[in-house]
């Protein structure tokens, strides 16, 4: 067993593949007091502000890097499918994004909500309704990934869904808190080491 060194500026983290390779059967639809709405052209402040909400904590930090020409490309593009996951007073707190790009697959780019909704069952609602859209005509797989730096339950959460393992990866990228990308103080599971700011 050999352990690899990571510099304190960059996180490492175990990447599980996860898919489904044939549409589950229809079972009931899980109630919740939260809706699934289709974001049609989410504005890149508006989205960037959701994905953070949703994803600081697990340190998502993809999207906000990104520049602005490179993601309102993706967010144009047809082959993909944002939605945001409203309260009932309207309030943003999850969003879900499909991507059907590829002939005859759905992956599930991000599927989120605000931390503070975590454990209420809200999860199995979001994930039934993502089903639902991911499974359109001439989708023959639809899969997803998660990492160590998901919430705990994330890679249960997934296999107790349908999902199946495929593949494992690792994969490093500097610290978003070291980078200022993120605020230092999120994601407080994950250590710091990467200086501070």
């Amino acid at each position: 067993m050999a352990l690899i060194p990571v510099a304190d500026d960059v996180l490492a983290t175990i990447v599980t593949t996860l898919e489904m390779p044939r549409k589950p059967p229809l079972r009931p639809m899980p109630t919740s007091r939260l809706r699934l709405l289709r974001w049609e052209r989410p504005t890149l402040e508006g989205y960037r502000a959701l994905f953070a909400r949703v994803g600081s904590r697990w340190l998502w930090f993809s999207r906000l890097a990104m520049d602005d020409a490179a993601l309102a490309a993706i967010l144009a593009d047809p082959g993909i499918a944002v939605h945001a996951v409203v309260d009932p007073a309207g309030i943003e707190v999850g969003m879900l994004e499909l991507d059907l790009r590829r002939a005859g697959a759905c992956e599930i780019s991000y599927f989120g909500l605000i931390p503070e909704l975590a454990g209420q069952g809200h999860g199995r609602w979001l994930m039934a309704e993502t089903l639902a859209r991911a499974w359109t005509r001439g989708v023959e797989r639809v899969w997803l990934h998660t990492c160590t730096l998901d919430h705990p339950n994330a890679l249960g959460f997934y296999r107790a869904q349908g999902f199946v393992a495929t593949r494992r990866t690792i994969e490093t990228f500097p610290d978003p808190r070291a980078t200022g990308m993120l605020p230092a103080d999120v994601a407080p599971q994950i250590p710091f080491l990467g200086g501070r700011r």
